[in-house]
């Protein structure tokens, strides 16, 4: 006889409140899933066979339901991205499937289907809210392209590509994940090291140390570089040896697609998959199907858009190549060698340094992150009102240096908490930054008394960790990643919405998803912001003004560039999702040579294979959605520009405008259509021409 696993003996049973993340070990994983699901099948059973169409007899306990299994399986999710092991990917590999299933049962479950849609013809339907419309709503859609009117052997059929289609994208981050690990770059000599600014010799000595050289040092080496961006990016910025830098350069486009690690075969499959999906459905392609519940009406207007950027881009991005290869030459570049792609960031930093004496590395001193943290709270306090306090110890963390924060109004109420996750681990952690949430906001009863669960949410980013005894001092950049995932956080933290299904980022059609967070990286160049939090990390010294001056002036400098190869992402994805035939002549490779030849100056490589480390279309929730990124910053720099009109110096008028951001874009989360939202904040539909000003693209 076996024994019920409890959540006494198993933390992945508790169901609510924060994860105990210092109890829960990979072998929780099986026993406690395995049992779950069990339990949730049953109670799905029981309560398809007594529908109760209304809000309290149907809506409410099917979430109830499907939280159980999120809060569980959202835990080993989450730690699969910052905790990684063999041990925990065979556990998640193991289970997943089941977990699949059970998702898929739900959302294909036709008493439910039939009793969100008797809701909705209901006599009670007047009488609900918006936010209970735009849930019931997306639930009859989602059932719907979930598969819900399928039947007999075209249903299994559909429910065979989505477990596959799991499997896949975990097999390809795993992937990505192995490969940019797998490589290291051991410097020795002095001749080596040439070009690379102590702060960078201080991490790679670190890394040596970690991986075994117990004697490396900053000034006497040896120093390991490796494919972990922190590492890459300076080094390619930076380093003096052309040969080297071409070294690295071609080993990092070409991560993942060879050998045990190839996603080749993974990304043809993939799109093979996800196109008979769609056939299934009855939609045209994968873009259409993915489009049904975006903001974009059509893969028309997602290209339109794309293709108004691409021009004035492309233009701009090929004065600048023509500028970068000019530079080079005058200052000594070998003759005939041209540029090269692994030329192009060590190149735009000579550029920058000279043309507006700006170097990155002079300013990560005055960026300490505990300085950027009083900046970015400031802000926040500044423009939304709310007070964020260190909480430390009042939840348990999966690693020493992740921080737990409390966010209140200003009557000192706790409205949200979140974690922060600052710092690379290339080891178990995979790159990039994102939010995520822990527990999402809600009205609920408990012991007969109504009560407001808190959000909280994950904010996790991969910057430059502290090195010796130096705190984590930050490249502007790693500034802006924070901002980026702060404003995602904030959608989360400061939703109004009682309801979990449209609370947060919970039913934002996802082109609209990223509007708060591209939105905060404009206040990194505020003059207030920057220099609240830009201080010199030992004297306590602002950020000289000429700096900030110089920071503004290159904000657009080779900006055609950095839109040109986000559109060059977009048009990609959009044309994989739509036009691609697997196992036709042209490959997903071919597919992108060709569209480069009109979204790149410089063509990409033999063997450049950056499709397979593409994780946010292929392991990530962007497939025929990259463009989103593009959609939302069209939103995003419109939304800044309200504040710009205001006048930045205004603190009244910022504070207004600021707080009806709060109550419009950060408030009502999924509980409107984002154009309403929109609408509601601006006072008219978005126009363009605030992000071409402010990319310097404008005519």
């Amino acid at each position: 006889m076996t024994a019920t696993i409890t959540p006494t003996n198993n933390p992945l049973l508790i169901g609510k409140g924060l994860p105990p993340f210092d109890q829960i070990q990979p072998g929780h994983v099986i026993p406690a899933m395995t049992q779950l699901l069990e339990e949730v099948n049953a109670q799905l059973t029981q309560l398809e066979s007594h529908v109760h169409p209304t809000w309290e007899g149907l809506v409410e306990p099917v979430e109830a339901v499907a939280e159980r299994v999120s809060w569980s399986w959202s835990i080993v999710n989450h730690l699969m991205g910052v905790k990684n092991s063999p041990e925990l990917r065979q556990a998640q590999e193991t289970i997943q499937p089941e977990v699949v299933k059970f998702w898929m049962r739900l959302s294909q479950s036709k008493p439910f289907y039939e009793g969100y849609k008797a809701i909705r013809a209901g006599a009670d339907w007047p009488h609900l809210t918006d936010a209970q419309h735009r849930i019931i709503e997306a639930g009859i859609r989602d059932a719907e392209l979930a598969g819900v009117g399928l039947e007999g052997e075209t249903r299994d059929r559909f429910n065979e590509i989505q477990l596959e289609l799991a499997n896949l994208a975990t097999k390809f981050s795993n992937n990505v994940l192995d490969a940019t690990k797998a490589f290291s770059l051991t410097l020795t000599q002095p001749e080596e090291i040439e070009g690379l600014p102590p702060s960078f010799l201080a991490q790679a000595a670190q890394a040596a140390r970690a991986a075994g050289e117990e004697h490396a040092t900053p000034e006497a080496g040896p120093w390991r570089v490796t494919l972990d961006l922190p590492s890459y990016l300076p080094f390619m910025q930076h380093s003096r040896r052309r040969d080297l830098r071409e070294k690295l350069y071609r080993v990092y486009v070409s991560r993942a697609s060879q050998g045990e690690w190839d996603n080749q075969p993974i990304i043809e499959r993939i799109l093979e998959l996800r196109q008979e999906m769609a056939k299934i459905l009855g939609f045209e392609s994968y873009a259409c199907l993915s489009l049904a519940s975006k903001m974009a009406p059509s893969v028309a207007a997602v290209e339109a858009l794309l293709e108004s950027l691409r021009k004035p881009s492309y233009d701009a991005a090929k004065k600048e190549m023509e500028d970068l290869r000019e530079f080079a030459q005058s200052k000594g570049a070998p003759e005939g060698a041209g540029l090269q792609p692994w030329d192009v960031a060590f190149w735009s930093e000579r550029v920058r340094e000279e043309r507006y004496a700006l170097n990155a590395e002079e300013l990560r001193p005055y960026f300490p992150l505990e300085q950027v943290l009083e900046g970015l709270f400031g802000l926040a306090k500044r423009i939304f009102g709310i007070v964020i306090t260190p909480a430390d110890g009042e939840a348990p963390v999966w690693h020493p240096d992740v921080r737990y924060f409390r966010v209140s109004d200003e009557d000192g109420g706790a409205i949200a908490y979140f974690y922060l996750d600052a710092y690379s681990r290339p080891a178990e952690k995979r790159g990039g930054a994102w939010m995520d949430f822990a527990i999402n906001r809600k009205r609920i009863v408990e012991d007969g008394e109504s009560k407001l669960r808190l959000p909280v949410a994950y904010l996790v980013c991969n910057q430059t960790p502290p090195v010796d005894d130096k705190p984590s001092l930050m490249t502007f950049t790693e500034v802006e990643t924070l901002f980026h995932e702060f404003g995602h956080g904030l959608q989360h933290m400061l939703t109004t919405v009682d309801y979990s299904g449209a609370a947060g980022i919970n039913n934002v059609e996802w082109d609209a998803v990223e509007l708060p967070s591209q939105f905060m990286e404009n206040w990194c160049y505020d003059a207030t912001t920057l220099f609240s939090m830009a201080k010199h990390y030992q004297t306590g010294e602002p950020l000289p003004r000429h700096y900030y001056e110089k920071l503004l002036a290159a904000r657009t400098f080779m900006s055609g560039t950095a839109m040109l190869r986000q559109l060059h992402f977009g048009f990609v994805d959009i044309e994989l999702h739509h036009r691609y035939q697997p196992g036709g002549p042209e490959k997903p490779n071919d597919l992108r040579n060709r569209i480069a030849q009109t979204t790149m100056i410089l063509p990409p490589l033999p063997e450049d294979a950056f499709l397979c480390s593409f994780s946010h279309i292929f392991a990530g929730g962007y497939a025929a959605g990259y463009y989103s990124y593009k959609w939302a910053e069209v939103l995003s720099a419109d939304a800044f520009a309200a504040f710009e009109e205001a006048g930045l110096d205004n603190e009244a008028a910022i504070a207004q405008t600021g707080r009806r951001f709060r109550n419009t874009v950060l408030a009502l989360g999924g509980s409107k259509h984002p154009m309403e939202v929109f609408k509601a904040f601006r006072g008219r539909e978005p126009s363009p021409e605030a992000l071409l000003r402010h990319s310097g693209l404008a005519a």
